[in-house]
């Protein structure tokens, strides 16, 4: 151990191992195979770490400490009676020679494929992605989406099942399933961090430390894919988007709504940062959804005020995303800039279709926001009404309260 090292705190501790648990597995399924085993054997190996790095300092190679330490246990799982078959297989597999830990080699991008495989639903693929590239335990993931950890734990189980009897090559995929496979990537992370700004369920609005391993995942995907304009106007979104949460609840944990937030409050390093990967996201072919959804994210955070936004160029781009595909969310927020535009009647006409028709048709959040065009429109009554019938439908207690009080502030 390094002695120089002793006093690292058990943050430092985690913050390092989340950094290395994915170039450790990619190390260990590149000359084991069996990505499921060699999971288990990485999670071992981070624990094991986390008190031993904790206690006596950092070792000289923190990421070769890690790959020995789940190679034992691979070794090990491979002496056992029932594991005689795989013996063999792994005899076959050493002879592929793979690169030793330290040599420079980087397979996260590779786990990331392997994470998202079309075979496995999204909520299996976020919870994989969390334990294999986040270093986060079952218990961890489990507490985060809410369910409980024996839950939790068979979600990871069949989806590990479902990569071995996938047969999925410890490579990156061809050329032709690798731009559907990186769309399955960035969906995976940008749930991950919707569920972290907006929960879906509980006391609490936000998770921030669900988003941050989102940002964290986000920025470790850029990190190995510089290149692809979605994945740099993924992160551009969350940088954007995340700049605003010191501003978007109050001292008590109330939800303030983007119009009336202090803007000062605002992270104005992660607007920079996020308005910089936006315009490099940009290029000669068409738009990306993602890169569509930071250039309005940077607009919002570019606007002195709710009102002097530039809502023409941000009903533009709503709009050319509405062309993209057919996409309920964006057309619900296309019908809040169609109003600040148009005014509240044009707007009003989008979410009537949408009501009708659809997936948002029985959404709280299309009431929510039916709520907020009568208001603006001046029909108080009806809209009372809405915030009432939203406030049912929100299982967030933050967010149902704040709908509760809008009702109230409209009278009885």
């Amino acid at each position: 151990m390094s002695t120089s090292d002793i006093s690292h705190t058990p943050a430092r501790v985690e913050g390092l191992l989340r950094e290395l648990a994915p170039r450790a597995l990619g190390a260990v399924v590149r000359r084991y195979g069996h990505f499921d085993d060699a999971e288990d054997a990485v999670q071992e190996a981070l624990l094991a770490a986390s008190s031993t790095w904790t206690t006596e300092g950092l070792p000289d190679n923190p990421l070769g400490w890690l790959v020995r330490a789940a190679a034992r246990r691979m070794t090990d799982l491979y002496r056992s009676d029932e594991a005689r078959r795989r013996r063999a297989e792994l005899a076959a597999s050493w002879s592929m020679a793979p690169p030793e830990a330290g040599s420079g080699r980087d397979d996260t991008l590779v786990l990331f494929f392997m994470c998202c495989h079309p075979a496995l639903p999204p909520a299996a693929a976020v919870a994989l992605t969390l334990r294999a590239l986040g270093g986060l335990t079952t218990k961890e993931i489990a507490a985060a989406f809410l369910v409980p950890e024996a839950t939790m734990a068979q979600r990871i189980s069949r989806a590990k099942r479902s990569l071995a009897e996938s047969h999925e090559p410890f490579a990156l995929p061809e050329n032709g399933a690798r731009d559907a496979r990186l769309a399955l990537i960035l969906r995976v992370i940008y749930l991950v961090f919707n569920e972290g700004y907006a929960t879906s369920h509980g006391a609490e609005l936000e998770r921030p430390d669900l988003a941050a391993e989102a940002i964290r995942l986000g920025r470790l995907l850029h990190d190995t894919a510089p290149d692809e304009p979605e994945v740099t106007g993924l992160l551009a979104l969350m940088l954007l988007t995340e700049a605003r949460r010191p501003a978007r609840t109050t001292a008590t944990g109330a939800l303030v709504p983007l119009r009336a937030q202090d803007r000062t409050l605002w992270d104005h390093a992660l607007i920079a940062e996020g308005t910089s990967l936006t315009t490099s996201a940009f290029g000669p072919g068409p738009i990306g959804d993602y890169t569509a959804q930071a250039a309005i994210a940077a607009l919002h955070d570019a606007a002195v005020s709710h009102q002097e936004t530039d809502w023409p160029r941000i009903l533009a781009l709503y709009t050319l995303l509405e062309r993209r595909g057919e996409n309920p969310v964006v057309r619900l927020n296309r019908a809040v800039a169609v109003a600040m535009v148009e005014g509240p009647d044009a707007a009003l006409g989008i979410v009537d279709e949408l009501s009708s028709t659809g997936a948002l048709r029985d959404s709280h959040r299309l009431s929510a926001v039916r709520a907020h065009l009568l208001e603006m429109k001046g029909d108080t009554d009806a809209a009372r009404a809405e915030y009432v019938t939203a406030a049912g439908g929100s299982a967030n207690t933050r967010e149902r309260d704040y709908l509760i009080m809008k009702a109230a502030a409209l009278g009885v």
